[in-house]
């Protein structure tokens, strides 16, 4: 592979649109998050993950112009940056500073400052990283570590800005490379995955933090200080009789290689559980599964994803939900998995408390990843399947042994059925991932699991443990696998993309009223979806609104961390503005069934007796709900 220097600046042309230091400011806020993506994937990725996060964000910030300056527009192809000449110059001078980056230092030339560990931001005791993905995003980013910077960089403007060839090289040209033509001959040599750019792989504002080599640090002080109460402490243990004294008794010292942490990483120590064993166990949960897959004998294997699981590396993509501790086991951890899944090698522990996926490359170590879940007290429905692998927008999952058969379904199609799942040892065909979409959301497809006990929804949320999903009043769910709780979740599919990475364990949908509509518009369903989380805190309440024949829900109103529509304190109050086929305005309201009375205030004014509120209203006017209970207390809006 022949490197690409970055040539010197092309001449502004007189023609070329001057763009002041406000606009840039303006273009620079609005698309902050893209253009630091856009700098983190030109960054070569040799200088490590840290610091190309803090360099990502050092070079966006120094994008703006210090006075007026010429950009030459490439438009962009996103709904709010076409033809902004303040999007094209910050873009140009990220992509500029990003290729400076990654250019060799040299001996007789003063470096740039592009090429120097940035002043600020800067984060001490801490690295940084974005939230790892699949075995798709590992590929991609080794794919693209492969490239010179040029060749990324065009790969990133035709995948990330939608630009064609033409405009990719022009932004190139103007970007100071030499060769823009061979950096996009380069580029072609990468599969096309552009959706996987806007992967949470590759977004340094989304991030996850480790601390830095704790013992390096330690033997950065001070070599008199260290020796001076070294001495003090030897000094006073032999003055003293005995064994001594200390807080720590006969505990270890840090880090010390004692028994207990040396049997969790012997791979002869795993768990294995019989094939059998979950037909007579007391409790049906994780703790019964075998240990499945082609690689359960590969002591190599085992001993590497441990070794890693208690002391992974500065290269491993370390990712863990909400609430999950990520350090290593406490004792030897039961294997549930190893083998090989797609293009990766993957190995699933559970230890009591969490489930802990390690993957690597078939063909390697580099890229290797490591995930965490929850799942203390998972139920038998709970512990039904956990995610094997994400591929090409798809998903595999590994299936519970009592598990008889697998089922895919797209939830917003109820009257769709069910398409039948291929299982080979526990193992599903592949299935589209929800988890993975962007876009516009037309589809939401769930995994059906049946037992002998019953039959029950699973959704990935971008997690390894798939979240399940449930229908009825609090307190008293039912699985929403019939046909009136898929009707019932119909509309209410997307609105679950709201609870990916954030530790849910089910979500439920309660149908709590139906307001009749003003000016004969029918009747609307008023709909309440909660989500449980793993750790007991952050659960997230939202309040939908359901048109006669509308597709989706409208969200009418959210809250996190509240007890309503809960099965604490089954209560619920929403309202929304809505617009009826006449024209007119109305404040819609609805409470749960325990409603004697609801009042707005503010833009709107009225009270209601009942659990239902209909006021006249004018556009974008703005009110606060409170309703009176039948035992009278009173609750508060959703807002």
């Amino acid at each position: 592979m022949q490197s690409q220097d970055v040539a010197p600046r092309p001449t502004p042309s007189a023609s070329d649109p001057v763009v002041d230091v406000e606009q840039a400011e303006a273009a620079l806020v609005e698309h902050y998050p893209r253009l630091v993506r856009l700098a983190y994937l030109v960054l070569p990725p040799a200088l490590g993950r840290n610091r190309r996060v803090l360099t990502s964000h050092a070079l966006t910030q120094r994008a703006l112009p210090r006075g007026r300056a010429a950009a030459s527009v490439i438009p962009a192809q996103s709904t709010g940056r076409d033809g902004d000449p303040g999007y094209a110059f910050v873009r140009l001078q990220v992509l500029r500073t990003a290729l400076e980056a990654g250019l060799p230092l040299r001996r007789k030339a003063w470096p740039k400052r592009a090429q120097l560990p940035p002043l600020l931001p800067q984060v001490w005791g801490l690295r940084l990283f974005p939230r790892s993905g699949g075995a798709d995003e590992l590929a991609l980013d080794q794919h693209l570590s492969a490239l010179s910077a040029p060749a990324r960089a065009a790969y990133v403007l035709r995948g990330l800005e939608r630009l064609p060839d033409s405009d990719v090289h022009h932004v190139l040209r103007t970007a100071g490379v030499d060769d823009p033509d061979a950096a996009l001959q380069e580029a072609d040599g990468v599969p096309v995955q552009y959706t996987l750019l806007d992967s949470p792989e590759f977004d340094p504002c989304s991030l996850q933090a480790r601390p830095t080599d704790l013992m390096r640090r330690r033997q950065h002080l001070k070599a008199a200080l260290a020796a001076a109460a070294a001495a003090a402490v030897c000094g006073a243990l032999l003055a003293l009789p005995g064994d001594g004294w200390g807080p720590d008794g006969a505990a270890a010292p840090p880090y010390a290689q004692n028994p207990a942490a040396q049997a969790a990483l012997e791979p002869d120590r795993l768990l294995k559980v019989s094939p059998v064993a979950w037909r007579s166990a007391s409790r049906t949960d994780f703790s019964v599964w075998p240990a499945r897959g082609d690689l359960t004998t590969d002591r190599t294997l085992l001993r590497r994803a441990l070794a890693v699981w208690a002391r992974p590396g500065e290269t491993v993509q370390v990712s863990a939900t909400p609430g999950t501790p990520s350090g290593g086991p406490a004792g030897p951890p039961q294997l549930l998995y190893a083998g090989q899944v797609d293009n990766a090698r993957v190995v699933i522990f559970y230890d009591g408390l969490r489930i802990a996926r390690y993957a690597e490359p078939k063909d390697g170590t580099a890229g290797a990843a490591l995930d965490f879940a929850r799942a203390d007290g998972a139920s038998r429905v709970e512990s039904s399947a956990v995610v094997l692998n994400r591929t090409d927008g798809n998903v595999r999952y590994l299936t519970a042994p009592w598990v008889a058969k697998a089922a895919e379904r797209d939830l917003m199609k109820p009257a769709s059925g069910a398409m039948d799942l291929a299982v080979t040892e526990g193992v599903t065909a592949p299935l589209a991932s929800p988890a993975t979409q962007s876009g516009t959301c037309t589809s939401w497809n769930v995994l059906q699991v049946t037992d002998d006990s019953g039959t029950r929804l699973l959704t990935d949320l971008g997690e390894l443990v798939p979240a399940r999903l449930t229908n009825g009043r609090p307190g008293s769910p039912h699985d929403a696998a019939g046909a009136e709780a898929l009707r019932s979740w119909a509309p209410l599919g997307c609105s679950l993309g709201g609870l990916r990475g954030q530790g849910v364990r089910s979500v439920n949908a309660w149908q709590y009223a139906e307001q009749p509509l003003p000016d004969a518009s029918g009747t609307a369903a008023w709909v309440c979806t909660r989500g449980e989380t793993w750790r007991g805190g952050g659960e997230r309440v939202l309040a939908q609104f359901h048109t006669p024949g509308g597709t989706y829900a409208a969200v009418a109103a959210k809250a996190e961390d509240v007890a309503a529509c809960g099965a604490r304190d089954p209560q619920v109050l929403a309202g929304v503005l809505w617009k009826s086929a006449a024209g007119s305005w109305y404040l819609l309201a609805a409470g749960s069934r325990d409603t004697a009375s609801i009042s707005a205030t503010g833009g709107v004014r009225q009270t209601a007796q009942g659990k239902f509120l209909a006021a006249k209203a004018k556009q974008g006017a703005e009110a606060e709900l409170k309703a009176t209970l039948t035992d009278g207390r009173t609750v508060s809006g959703l807002r």
